[in-house]
């Protein structure tokens, strides 16, 4: 360890029998059990909302990866050169193995318990004297009319350009096509009961984890685990089992006996409803990779395209079709 992360463990009532390196983070191994921890850029006013909810989600019989105060109670600890850390509690499972259909409908389940016991209970900050409530996710109107403007935007920008590559090309001739598909997601989403899902949500304080994936979801013998919950905040629930879903899917070219699987399995624990169902057609009907795409690449280095990003445009469009055809069997959805 770096003499950084051996000041941060002082800082803890613990004793380290050993400690492991990964990606990022450090494994220290206690006799208290296993623990993680990782440099963090959260402020203390949002890891204590952070530290509110996995306590409130332990408390319900939830396995998360919590974090542990200090020897001065408090959840982020400061090293000399003003790094921050944070220290959770960590489990020794495997990672959920997207390839193992039974990893991903045990998932699936474990998101729609989580989500009957995500609803924020507020607290009160004692110096302000005032609510302390997650934030709430951005409104999906605006975040589809942005997205279609960038795509434009983005257009006019490789038109004007002399010296297009094999990128710029493929953009232009697919810009029509997916662009069609972002306006008609954007004016269904305008007649869509969306509006007052996402308002009920906020204003009940439905909270979704925010980058739900099986990266993120840890397998035992008797129990599930699921870790990061950085990204959470007051959002229509189902966005989580969105994303979810579409990075299955991604995996499996959209299948549609697993895709229905998946739901079903949610559906068992916590009941889709009918507007809910639909926002998640909406999610997928749009040509959100496409985007990110087009996206990563206005605001990168043009002078040289990696070959990896003209691969990914590719399937993009490609899967735009499989998408399509997903939606029509399993939601009776067409644009």
């Amino acid at each position: 360890m770096r003499e950084s992360e051996l000041e941060i463990l002082e800082q803890y009532p613990i004793e380290a029998e050993s400690t492991r390196k990964i990606r990022g983070a450090f494994f220290i191994n206690t006799k208290e059990g296993t623990m993680l921890l990782k440099e963090t850029k959260i402020s203390d006013r949002r890891a204590l909302l952070f530290y509110t909810l996995l306590c409130q989600l332990e408390e319900s019989g939830k396995y998360v990866d919590t974090p542990i105060l200090n020897s001065e109670n408090k959840l982020v600890s400061t090293a000399r050169d003003g790094s921050r850390y944070l220290l959770k509690k960590w489990y020794d499972g495997r990672e959920c193995e997207v390839r193992r259909e039974a990893d991903v409908l045990m998932a699936a389940e474990n998101l729609a318990h989580l989500h009957l016991d995500m609803k924020w209970r507020d607290i009160c900050s004692v110096e302000e004297k005032q609510e302390i409530r997650p934030p709430a996710g951005r409104h999906l109107k605006e975040e589809m009319i942005c997205h279609n403007r960038e795509l434009k935007k983005v257009r006019a920008f490789v038109r004007k350009r002399v010296n297009k590559g094999t990128f710029e090309a493929m953009y232009l001739k697919s810009f029509e096509q997916m662009y069609e598909t972002g306006k008609a997601v954007e004016e269904r989403l305008a007649n869509s009961k969306y509006d007052e899902l996402y308002k009920s949500s906020v204003e009940e304080g439905l909270l979704i984890h925010g980058d739900y994936n099986y990266h993120n979801v840890l397998l035992l013998p008797q129990k599930v685990v699921t870790t990061n919950f950085e990204h959470f905040r007051r959002d229509v629930q189902v966005l989580d089992l969105y994303y979810f879903l579409r990075k299955v899917m991604e995996k499996y070219h959209w299948s549609v006996v697993l895709g229905n699987e998946i739901l079903s399995r949610y559906n068992s624990v916590r009941t889709l409803q009918k507007e809910e169902l639909e926002y998640i057609a909406l999610k997928i009907a749009y040509p959100e990779k496409f985007w990110k795409i087009v996206n990563a690449y206005y605001h990168s280095n043009k002078a040289w395209m990696p070959e990896k990003n003209v691969e990914k445009l590719e399937l993009a469009v490609a899967q735009n079709q499989e998408k399509l055809r997903f939606l029509e069997v399993i939601f009776d959805f067409r644009l």
